[in-house]
């Protein structure tokens, strides 16, 4: 079952999840052939159904969350519902399948074989990810320092396909080549902070510890922040495959 790390938080994490560029849309579209439905598994904050939502009839959107969902992007074609691996949706019902940085969560044995059933036939499914941001090096420096030693404890151990770019999973279609993309962002020291307060180890931490190191680490950070906003880069990692 998949894991609900992230229902305590959602407001923050509408608010500050990064969303993705136009190249990667623009390049899983282009395996698609139909756009009459599409199925956004772990949809969190709703932010990919909106950017699927443009291109297709009607989106599918599910996340295990309640307080996700609450908090998603409305649009008239996106229909919303609380589910995980496995949904009620009818057989051979969508062009494409989504997962946007959450199938590391999944058990992904039931999980695909729920793709199989409600695929079309000539569905794709792409999944994708990003890892560890970067700004410059000594920020780096320090978020990584912190990334390890501070909340390295307490991320949970499906963490590491995420560092290790989705390369290590199962993925049991007929696989396409991918590119890499990469996305940044202009985001002030506080959007940093916000952004950084996401995290679900950051989450765990302050549970169990009753503070927030994010605010230690930005009191490391101010000196080295040179600008009133800075780019913000993430390496971003797709794998993509036809159904059937």
């Amino acid at each position: 079952m998949s894991k609900d790390l992230f229902s305590n938080h959602a407001q923050d994490y509408a608010a500050f999840r990064p969303t993705y560029p136009k190249e990667l849309y623009d390049f899983i579209f282009s395996h698609v052939k139909h756009f009459e439905q599409v199925w956004d598994v772990g949809t969190g904050n709703g932010q990919v159904a909106r950017d699927l939502s443009k291109q297709f009839v009607k989106v599918f959107a599910t996340d295990i969350s309640a307080n996700q969902i609450e908090n998603a992007f409305n649009a008239e074609n996106i229909f919303y519902f609380q589910a995980g691996e496995t949904t009620s949706f009818a057989e051979t019902s969508f062009d494409l399948i989504c997962v946007a940085q959450a199938i590391h969560w999944f058990d992904r044995e039931k999980f695909y074989a729920e793709v199989n059933r409600v695929a079309k036939p000539g569905a794709m499914i792409a999944v994708w990810g990003y890892s560890l941001l970067s700004i410059d090096p000594e920020i780096d420096l320090t978020i990584n320092d912190f990334y390890v030693n501070v909340v390295g404890p307490y991320w949970d151990k499906e963490r590491r396909l995420i560092d290790e770019h989705y390369k290590t999973i199962t993925f049991p279609f007929q696989e396409i080549e991918t590119p890499s993309f990469s996305f940044s962002f202009q985001w002030t020291l506080p959007e940093l902070q916000g952004y950084l307060n996401t995290w679900s180890s950051v989450q765990k931490l302050i549970k169990e510890k009753n503070f927030n190191p994010v605010e230690k680490l930005i009191d490391q950070i101010q000196p080295l922040w040179k600008f009133d906003k800075m780019e913000i880069k993430f390496p971003l990692f797709l794998r993509m495959g036809r159904v059937k």
